[in-house]
């Protein structure tokens, strides 16, 4: 990473590479063919890839049509009416929609996908980017019967305070960057290092300050003003925010660019909370699916599902009523002082009339910009839901799969023999020499692949070796989709 200029704070946030591979498998297969010397291997690992994936799609056919079904009777459109159909006692509705839930996230699982964290929530939103905004969802419209039920049967660690109503997903890290004269923020920056500095002195800190929380197993850690030796293990992203800045004068008068890593892609799953009177028979039951891409950390509220209306911040309150406060206890004093100035007594009310009005301004402009974020995150950043989603999700599962054990399959025909470690780690060095790819490659998974496949087989010391090549094409056999290109001809 490059050296930061004169005057700023380093914001580092490690996070821990991801076991997806997001070349696409396109260019991997045909980046890996072009490796191989002969053409008769190049065509015969072409065909294998294709019965790798046609294979590999054929073993997740009844789990994605069993998932498909259940989803049909919890779909927002039309669910509420096939599951009245079906004519069900609640309780086995409560069993079907758990069902559901669990294929969910396993397909979840397999597809590289993480469930958010406390912390990684905590560090995620623990500065600003173009959200200025105190964002809070209504909690009495989403239901929390469905996860807790979840997560009472399958428990997790770290599980965030919202995981009871609603699950966050994340996959894969970007970077967003905005360039812009950020005049308002820049202002709102330097009254709140005031206000710090006003706060310290009155030794008020502890009133403010917020709960540390134990960071050791997150996947995403922040860290302060330097970079360890060992970075290239990990994946290190910086932050860069207008109150990390050292302004001045000419700063105001000038573009500056910020920049936020970004969640390249996320899930959200929630079920909206029964009304009181409702008329259905069995309440709503309608799970909700939505995905979203290149989503700001510090702005991840946008994609929060019934977000209540924005409003003044406690803290906008406090210096609002603070500012008041001071600005009218000097105006009496200097009321009844023997000779008050007019002029002097003028300035001060209009130092805080002044400042009043620029809160309420910031605030009406904070809340434009979160109505803009919000329309473009519905038309922008929003990828699809419901059903689409769950397609998406089904075949984004397969994609990585078959990635995995293509590339592990073609490292063992390349370059010999390998234990299980040192697979994993040629696996990784191929991706960062050829495609400029680093990550944490699931060798385990790709073992186990391959085996049921049965292109790889063990010698005598437990090392991996392939394969033939045309024997693994004839072990797999012609798929269907060659047997009907084969009848079509």
């Amino acid at each position: 990473m490059g050296k930061q200029s004169k005057g700023k704070k380093k914001e580092i946030m490690r996070i821990e590479r991801e076991s997806v591979i997001m070349t696409m498998k396109p260019r991997l297969v045909m980046g890996l063919a072009d490796l191989l010397e002969l053409d008769s291997d190049r065509e015969e690992f072409l065909t294998l890839c294709k019965r790798i994936d046609s294979t590999i799609r054929a073993w997740y056919h009844q789990e994605f049509e069993e998932i498909m079904q259940l989803y049909s009777l919890f779909d927002p459109v039309h669910g509420t009416k096939k599951l009245e159909q079906q004519s069900l006692s609640p309780a086995r509705v409560d069993s079907l929609e758990q069902q559901f839930i669990h294929h969910l996230f396993k397909i979840m699982e397999k597809s590289n996908y993480k469930l958010l964290s406390e912390e990684e929530v905590e560090i995620a939103t623990s500065g600003q980017y173009l959200l200025n905004l105190p964002i809070a969802v209504d909690s009495s419209k989403l239901d929390s019967k469905l996860f807790s039920k979840y997560f009472a049967d399958n428990p997790r660690d770290g599980l965030p305070t919202f995981a009871n109503q609603y699950a966050l997903f994340r996959q894969g890290i970007g970077m967003d960057r905005t360039t812009d004269y950020f005049v308002m923020e820049k202002i709102d920056s330097l009254i709140s290092r005031f206000w710090d500095f006003l706060v310290l002195k009155l030794r008020l800190r502890r009133l403010f300050s917020s709960k540390q929380l134990n960071r050791s197993s997150s996947s995403i850690t922040r860290i302060v003003d330097s970079i360890p030796d060992a970075a290239e293990q990990d994946l290190y992203v910086e932050r860069i925010r207008i109150e990390n800045l050292n302004l001045s004068f000419k700063d105001f008068l000038r573009k500056t660019t910020v920049q936020e890593p970004t969640f390249e892609r996320m899930i959200l799953i929630y079920r909206r909370a029964t009304p009181p009177k409702s008329p259905l028979k069995y309440g709503d039951r309608a799970i909700h699916i939505k995905q979203f891409r290149n989503i700001p950390m510090a702005d991840m509220e946008l994609v929060l599902p019934e977000k209540k209306n924005p409003g003044l911040t406690p803290m906008d309150w406090a210096k609002l009523l603070i500012s008041a406060g001071l600005g009218l206890v000097t105006l009496v004093t200097s009321l009844e002082m023997p000779k008050a100035d007019f002029w002097v007594v003028s300035a001060i009310l209009g130092a805080v009339i002044g400042y009043c009005v620029k809160i309420f301004l910031s605030f009406q402009q904070n809340l434009i910009e979160y109505q803009n974020l919000i329309t473009r995150s519905m038309y922008e950043k929003q990828l699809d839901s419901g059903r689409g989603t769950l397609l998406h999700m089904c075949d984004d599962m397969i994609q990585q799969e078959v990635k995995e054990v293509i590339l592990a399959y073609f490292v063992l025909i390349s370059q010999g023999r390998a234990t299980k470690d040192d697979l994993d780690r040629r696996c990784e060095e191929l991706m960062v020499e050829e495609f400029q790819e680093k990550c944490d490659f699931e060798v385990e998974d790709a073992v186990k692949k391959m085996e049921r496949l049965g292109i790889v087989s063990r010698d005598s010391v437990g090392r991996y070796c392939h394969v033939p090549l045309k024997r693994a094409n004839e072990i797999i056999g012609s798929t269907t989709e060659e047997r009907v290109s084969k009848a079509l001809v």
